[in-house]
């Protein structure tokens, strides 16, 4: 079986068969009628900057979407923040790129919004270990897009296995509640033993404490049972049974400082949010963060064409002519005309990407991490409320 899991094959989207059906028909319509003017298209989510800053990623998809195709193509650099304005301008004969429209807005809308959740729950607790656990609610084909928008925005790691492989970095990860039922209730240190004596050294030993009793309970008897080689605690428990989490976690703290257990940390995972992790980052020393960042809203970017055969266009409400944005020494982001005045002071953002259907930059995902949050805090992202 050649494609199991129905999922749209690289090759399509290469091709431009991975788009929507009218523009099949206006590639149609132009042929017929000999038309394929050169035009300047432009990606915006915003016409002018709003002030609520996102991420953009996903340009590196975008540059091997575009590869051997005759256009040129400008964008912001990968981790760029932006809040309004083009993020991406492509030139070139219409026909070039017609059917790469629905693909093109899909390599950066989904992306983004993964990017721009991450970065919200980084900077909830800046000082604290973060992972992205959020794969598992993701088609699978996606996960490696999820964990490189996690990392992008300084996440310290992650959990899948695949994506690890594809993004040359190591998935992390220790045990799930699955293993403590294999064992079965009064049997958690026969769990944690055997955890401990299967997997290799430069595994962690975080053990999971919520699982049948008490989580100070369990906490210490996993300090009795693995003693000086237990690394930490994992926390998880369901909402519904929560109560006051704070206090939960600082009774397990106290219980376990009492008994001289200092270096054991605290991590907690489960259905956290930028709004939980706040409350909990002076008594927690980590924290897994899955469906805030894989349910968030995609970035709502559309492409419309501002110039044709020289002279600017646009339908309603969008903005006509070539574009240039610009980030200010304040921090602002501002919009202007490519052939209009340049601002006083302030930095071109638009970098070229493809010229002549060959990609003229690298991408190093480090790189990328450390501008969104330089960027982060020029802009001022994220601000803690309190």
């Amino acid at each position: 079986m050649s494609n199991p899991f129905g999922t749209v094959p690289p090759e399509a989207i290469l091709a431009g068969e991975a788009t929507d059906a009218y523009f099949e028909r206006t590639r149609a319509t132009l042929e017929h009628a000999d038309k394929n003017p050169h035009v300047v298209a432009e990606v915006t989510a915003d016409q002018f900057p709003t002030g609520s800053f996102d991420v953009f990623t996903g340009v590196k998809d975008v540059a091997t979407l575009f590869e051997g195709r005759n256009v040129d193509v400008d964008a912001l650099p990968d981790g760029q923040l932006f809040d309004g304005g083009p993020v991406l301008r492509i030139e070139g004969p219409y026909l070039e790129f017609a059917e790469l429209e629905t693909s093109l807005l899909g390599f950066l809308s989904q992306p983004s919004g993964f990017a721009t959740a991450a970065l919200e729950a980084r900077l909830a607790a800046p000082d604290s270990l973060v992972l992205s656990f959020g794969a598992r609610h993701v088609h699978p084909s996606i996960a490696s897009t999820v964990e490189r928008a996690a990392l992008l925005a300084g996440l310290d790691g992650f959990s899948h296995v695949a994506a690890g492989e594809i993004l040359d970095r190591e998935a992390g990860g220790t045990m799930p509640h699955a293993l403590m039922f294999c064992f079965g209730e009064g049997n958690q240190a026969e769990a944690w033993t055997a955890f401990d004596e299967a997997v290799g050294e430069d595994v962690p030993r975080i053990a999971l404490v919520d699982t049948f009793w008490d989580e100070k309970s369990e906490s210490l008897l996993a300090a009795e049972t693995l003693g000086e080689d237990l690394d930490g605690v994992r926390i998880d428990t369901t909402s519904s049974r929560r109560g006051d989490f704070r206090h939960i976690i600082r009774e397990v703290r106290w219980e376990l400082d009492a008994r001289g257990r200092e270096d054991v940390d605290i991590f907690c995972s489960g259905g956290l949010s930028p709004d939980s992790i706040r409350p909990l980052r002076d008594v927690a020393d980590g924290f897994g963060v899955g469906s805030h960042i894989t349910g968030a809203d995609s970035v709502d970017f559309s492409l419309d064409i501002v110039e044709i055969e020289g002279e600017p266009i646009s339908k309603r409400g969008k903005l006509s002519g070539v574009k240039d944005v610009y980030r200010t020494p304040e921090g602002g982001h501002h919009v202007a005309l490519a052939d209009g005045d340049e601002p006083d002071e302030g930095d071109s953002l638009l970098e070229p990407l493809v010229r002549d259907g060959e990609v003229v930059r690298e991408f190093d995902l480090d790189d990328a991490s450390e501008r969104c949050l330089e960027d982060a805090e020029a802009v001022d992202f994220g601000r803690d409320p309190s």
